[in-house]
């Protein structure tokens, strides 16, 4: 998972943390704990977001404390083995 702290357009920072697609939560809390962030609210839109696109972000209105940027963007990296085309057999 790549996490990214925007702030007026530009990011200020960014992480990245081993995740499994169908499991964001868990590398979304180690992202959270590395960045010394409150874990933001996971809302139902947050969550097809991520199905559809493996992609969501997090605002002010997501986090309990007072955040100094303006969104959290998180995305999904698919291993290697994930995004090679499948080899084609003749059987």
């Amino acid at each position: 998972m790549w996490v990214r702290l925007i702030r007026a357009h530009r990011a200020i920072r960014d992480i990245t943390i081993p995740c499994e697609a169908e499991k964001p939560l868990a590398a979304l809390r180690e992202a959270t704990h590395e960045l010394d962030l409150s874990m933001p609210v996971w809302l139902p839109r947050h969550q097809t977001d991520w199905v559809k696109f493996r992609l969501t972000h997090f605002t002010q209105e997501h986090f309990l404390e007072k955040i100094d940027f303006d969104r959290m963007e998180i995305a999904y990296i698919a291993p290697e083995e994930e995004r090679k085309p499948p080899k084609f057999t003749e059987e």
